[in-house]
């Protein structure tokens, strides 16, 4: 087990969307090992329960929750499980999110709105329930993925991208409103092309040179995002860490 003794979210309550795989699966490890209870919610339960065992393994606590972040009602009971266990919730994570990245022209509406409902709506309940728990505790820290993709436009990303400017906006207003009042940090994060299951989501053929491209470049890993949420979440509270941009080096844009 790592030593947890000096962190400053030992003991706090954790919860992580999208935590079956990739950054959500790093995270909710590395929060766990820092000593943090951690509940971890996604839609694969197979997934989850294999990331239980190693959390258990490094002698942390964890609670698992089968969560869709695109129905409310499953973003409430996640949040209302969480409080029912250990009575608050110090940290949400919210990092569940889609990348089916496609021209406009090709229409592929369907996967519009798997992206606003997967990458906003989830963002916004999962939000929206835990919002008055934090406000009644007068503390909490909320984190949020955003992409490098909510900073700079490309074709076959209007929609993505759409959806996670949204995110960094979302965030900014959301720490206007709760930072100075209510003692509720805001941090959004904004990686690069990291190295995870999102590009399996691309149904678009013609975006077959941009897969290719992700794989001559040394990309981020998991780890390298988690270790961004660490710092913004461990550092003392009265540091808002507000914005994260991680690139890989070999990345341009």
């Amino acid at each position: 087990m790592i030593n947890s003794r000096f962190s400053l979210i030992k003991d706090k309550i954790a919860i992580v969307t999208g935590a079956s795989s990739g950054i959500g699966y790093s995270t909710a490890l590395a929060l766990a090992k820092a000593g943090a209870k951690v509940a971890i919610a996604a839609r694969r339960t197979d997934r989850l329960q294999q990331l239980e065992n190693e959390i258990k393994k490094s002698g942390g606590q964890c609670l698992v929750i089968t969560c869709d972040v695109t129905k409310r009602k499953d973003c409430e009971s996640l949040i209302d499980a969480v409080i029912k266990k250990w009575g608050r919730v110090d940290i949400l994570v919210n990092n569940a999110g889609i990348m089916p990245l496609s021209f406009v022209k090709s229409l592929k509406i369907d996967e519009w709105e798997q992206m606003v409902d997967v990458n906003i709506k989830g963002v916004l309940f999962c939000t929206a329930a835990v919002v008055p728990h934090m406000i009644k505790q007068n503390s909490g820290h909320i984190v949020n993925l955003s992409s490098i993709a909510g900073r700079v436009v490309f074709a076959a990303g209007s929609v993505y991208c759409a959806t996670k400017y949204a995110v960094r906006a979302f965030s900014e207003g959301l720490r206007q409103e709760l930072s100075t009042r209510n003692n509720i940090r805001v941090t959004t994060i904004e990686p690069g092309i990291v190295a995870t299951e999102l590009t399996n989501t691309i149904t678009e053929k013609a975006l077959e040179s941009f897969l290719k491209y992700a794989q001559t470049i040394e990309t981020l890993k998991s780890d390298d995002i988690a270790n961004a949420i660490m710092f913004a979440v461990e550092s003392p509270p009265h540091v808002n860490v507000n914005e994260i941009m991680v690139r890989p080096t070999q990345q341009e844009r």
